[in-house]
């Protein structure tokens, strides 16, 4: 019962929600007996690709071939499905992402397999293969047992982080047989988001609302963030107010985030807000009104004025990183 799993990078460096997937699939396939193989699209250097072995990842499949270096769900799950079949691979795992979204049905339905999305641990193999995955927006969880010979599952961000090792992983160039069909929705354009630490790979995420009073003092927020090496984001009402570009808009209709540790600084905790939140390790919330709804959701509280406390925390933050 070997593991897969799909590897994203950015840039050539490999991004940390990968390196928590296979050291989830390193984990699982040790407990198996079996060997844990990747597959990647992008042009990594072979340096960066072998440093998968460090988490149980015995060999990369690497796609040269120049159609696939875009990001693009059709051609990528029929090369992972072709892969599948000749290496006879039995579980399927991709990294919580919008692009591995897209695959996870498409994979399964050329393989028949069963699905489980937002797995947060490793399966329960007493009985079968039993995954514990997070619904309801992470507001409640649900055991899913999956009896399918081929099992494609994706990881919650932050959900699993693995031993790492000395090991190094074997590659391998592997050029899957080119599908004309899979080739016909064209990208016209990439726009990427910008800044230090892209938001949804960020361990520590700094958020702000209206409570900021201001694009112009933003840079209060900016300066904790830069202290504690923090992803940034924001509320809605503040991205539809253009104080703040529009893919740092954290929530439920915008990006949903799982950092260690959530800051939400004069943020009032609208429903919609806690449910791109609420899969967070820990949540502060720093508010002057005491009856905040997001009081209710944080592990921790502080009540009152974020531009007293924040600079404080600030300097604290850089005290002890440094």
């Amino acid at each position: 019962m070997s593991v897969l799993i799909y590897i994203e990078t950015e840039e050539g460096i490999i991004k940390k929600s990968s390196f928590d997937a296979a050291g989830y699939a390193g984990e699982l396939a040790r407990l198996q007996g079996t060997s844990a193989f990747a597959i990647v699209f992008e042009n990594a250097a072979i340096e960066v690709l072998t440093k998968l072995g460090n988490y149980g990842i015995q060999k990369v499949f690497q796609v040269t071939d120049t159609k696939y270096t875009q990001e693009a769900a059709m051609p990528y799950s029929s090369a992972i499905a072709e892969l599948v079949q000749r290496e006879n691979i039995e579980i399927i795992a991709l990294p919580k992402s919008s692009n591995a979204d897209a695959m996870v049905s498409r994979i399964a339905t050329k393989l028949k397999a069963g699905v489980a999305t937002n797995v947060l641990e490793l399966p329960n193999l007493s009985n079968g293969f039993v995954v514990k995955r997070a619904i309801y927006t992470g507001k409640a969880f649900a055991h899913l047992q999956l009896t399918s010979a081929i099992k494609v599952i994706t990881i919650s961000k932050n959900a699993y982080s693995g031993a790492v090792t000395s090991e190094k992983a074997t590659i391998e160039s592997y050029t899957p047989t080119l599908q004309e069909n899979d080739f016909k929705v064209e990208s016209k354009e990439i726009q990427k988001a910008s800044g230090d630490i892209l938001l949804t790979e960020a361990d520590i995420v700094v958020s702000g609302g209206r409570g900021m009073k201001g694009p112009e003092h933003w840079d209060v927020l900016l300066n904790l963030a830069k202290a504690m090496r923090a992803g940034t984001g924001c509320s809605k009402p503040v991205s539809d107010m253009d104080w703040r570009p529009h893919h740092e808009h954290v929530g439920q209709t915008g990006v949903k985030v799982s950092p260690n540790l959530y800051i939400a600084i004069g943020i009032s905790g609208a429903i919609q807000h806690l449910a791109g939140v609420n899969s967070s390790k820990i949540i502060v919330a720093i508010n002057k009104d005491p009856e905040a709804p997001f009081f209710k959701a944080a592990d921790y509280g502080i009540c009152g004025d974020l531009f007293e406390i924040v600079p404080k925390l600030t300097e604290a933050a850089k005290n002890y990183i440094n």
